[in-house]
């Protein structure tokens, strides 16, 4: 399999009550394209997540929140789960940690609830974005150009419905994040620059 995210390192963040598989399975992808992966947390230790209704077993926590930063790691995803996302927006460390990565860039990505906690960093300002059709109204009230399809990218910013969306979310956030860096403010050039091609003969 090619690695194409060798040497660069992903931070996870989540907190009790993700969901399992959009946590499990997108770290399993970004470790096979190459990529170093750390869980990052409120709080060191363990944290618990949430599976077909009832408790999952503990997953290790790499690195607390104070002392984790944007700098350290190259991109950033976002599992869902209806606790979790709730639990993170609520600590201001874990929006500054978010807010880091979009004030430079780096690609972020998002699968079901997960976005709600980048509605706390304004990031979802005029972008294209898809979750969970339950928090919709959310994203649309923070600006964000909701859209129902499994996979949803914009300048960096790669978002997903539900866990039956995970291979397309994964083999868009592994393309995404192999980019590097792109310009996410919401007067950034590159979109208007990659939609020309399909318009080319």
């Amino acid at each position: 399999m090619s690695k194409e995210l060798e040497g660069k390192n992903v931070a996870i963040l989540a907190a009790d009550g993700f969901e399992q598989s959009e946590l499990l399975l997108p770290k399993k992808a970004l470790e096979d394209a190459g990529a170093k992966v750390e869980i990052v947390s409120i709080n060191s230790g363990e944290i618990k997540g949430w599976e077909k209704g009832n408790w999952a077993k503990p997953l290790k926590v790499d690195t607390a929140i104070n002392v984790a930063g944007a700098d350290d790691y190259d991109a950033l995803m976002l599992p869902g789960g209806v606790i979790n996302p709730d639990k993170l927006r609520e600590e201001e460390g874990v929006v500054q940690f978010v807010q880091g990565f979009v004030d430079t860039g780096k690609p972020i990505a998002a699968i079901c609830h997960g976005p709600q906690t980048l509605i706390e960093t304004g990031i979802l300002r005029g972008k294209k974005v898809t979750s969970y059709p339950s928090i919709r109204t959310d994203i649309i009230n923070a600006g964000g150009e909701w859209e129902d399809n499994e996979v949803v990218v914009d300048n960096g910013l790669v978002t997903s419905r539900k866990p039956a969306d995970i291979p397309a979310f994964c083999r868009k956030m592994i393309e995404e994040f192999a980019k590097g860096p792109q310009d996410m403010s919401v007067l950034g050039l590159g979109e208007q620059r990659r939609e020309h091609p399909k318009h080319a003969h």
